[in-house]
């Protein structure tokens, strides 16, 4: 049976039956529960007119971002900042919270923001509180700023993301005595779910896989496919438009890998890991959302993992768009909360 776009080429995430109403009333406050307008852009455009195009996303995505995250501040979690040199000799701050008046090591959460690799920012207040409800349910969560491929903090493509967050990684592991941590998992979402997968097909590539007990991607944006006609993926076209276009989706993109020199190398584009570079992994969490259309890129690389023996689960977050268990702490509590305490949960169940 089709769905979505699949069904009716009109449908929006304003009249597909399959959407949580309590986020189609939060998105419609932004007009989000429309047709997304589309830009006069190609990835053969200018780069200056691309990146221009990911510097306006930039500008609405956190204002978005900011009113739907709530509060402010969450109680109970102490967040204090750092500054850390990266292999390419870079600073990079890290942001780390932690539950105020606990003892013992704590597992860790290494988190990965999303935005493609390309905008947004780790010092986001949505991200920041993000980062501190993992860390009310019992984890140090380490926030990485890395470096974009567009926006605010860029332009640095590939691999200057995926450097500083491997740095980060490898620095809260080197320093887990001091941190009062026990053992180090790596989190993150849309683009930061390609980094969170792909730093562990560098540090596999690198011989330091050990440092990274678990891995947990939520909505990874890997396929690089895009633009393609790829029947194999029909979420591309079922969700196109809701929340996320494959248009912005291809652009973005366009800017991490300006050259598609890597266009086929793991560490770049997660999806394009071989069998034997996905043996061997560690546990893995692979998290996608209904409504997305990147949910399908997600659910293939799960089952990928699970038949080259890593244990994998693959978890489906029912009536959400991309992110949409994370983006509405208050309109959709409950969902919201899920996912927390199923990343908290992941963390916890493996052994240091």
């Amino acid at each position: 049976m089709a769905y979505g776009r699949l069904a009716d080429p009109n449908m929006t995430l304003g009249t597909d039956p399959r959407c949580d109403p309590r986020m189609v009333k939060a998105l419609t406050a932004f007009g989000l529960d429309g047709p997304l307008p589309k830009a006069p852009l190609t990835v053969d455009s200018p780069l200056e007119e691309r990146l221009a195009f990911a510097a306006a996303n930039e500008d609405a995505i956190t204002a978005i971002f900011a009113q739907l995250s709530g509060p402010d501040s969450v109680a109970g979690v102490a967040t204090t900042t750092t500054t850390i040199t990266g292999v390419d000799g870079n600073e990079i701050t890290l942001y780390i919270s932690r539950p105020e008046n606990t003892t013992g090591p704590l597992p860790a959460v290494v988190h990965l923001h999303g935005g493609g690799m390309a905008i947004l920012a780790a010092g986001d207040l949505s991200y920041r509180l993000l980062r501190e409800h993992l860390a009310a349910a019992g984890l140090v969560v380490v926030g990485v700023e890395f470096r974009n491929a567009a926006g605010k903090l860029g332009p640095h493509p590939y691999p200057a993301g995926l450097n500083d967050c491997a740095s980060a990684v490898r620095w809260v592991y080197a320093n887990r005595a001091q941190l009062g941590v026990s053992h180090v998992i790596v989190n993150g979402e849309s683009g930061g779910g390609n980094l969170t997968l792909t730093v562990t097909h560098k540090a596999k590539r690198e011989g330091w896989l050990h440092e990274i007990s678990g891995v947990y991607a939520q909505c990874p944006y890997i396929s690089n496919r895009w633009h393609e006609d790829a029947e194999d993926l029909p979420s591309l076209v079922e969700n196109d438009g809701y929340f996320i276009s494959r248009q912005q989706l291809t652009l973005l993109g366009s800017l991490y890998d300006p050259s598609g020199q890597h266009a086929d190398d793991a560490t770049c584009w997660a999806a394009k890991a071989t069998d034997e570079e996905l043996a061997g992994l560690p546990p893995h969490v692979v998290s996608v959302n209904e409504l997305d259309p990147l949910r399908d890129e997600g659910l293939q690389y799960y089952r990928r993992l699970v038949r080259a023996g890593v244990p994998a689960v693959g978890r489906v977050v029912a009536g959400t768009c991309h992110g949409g268990d994370l983006m509405f702490p208050e309109a959709m509590p409950d969902v919201f909360a899920a996912s927390i305490r199923d990343v908290s949960g992941f963390a916890k169940s493996l052994a240091s």
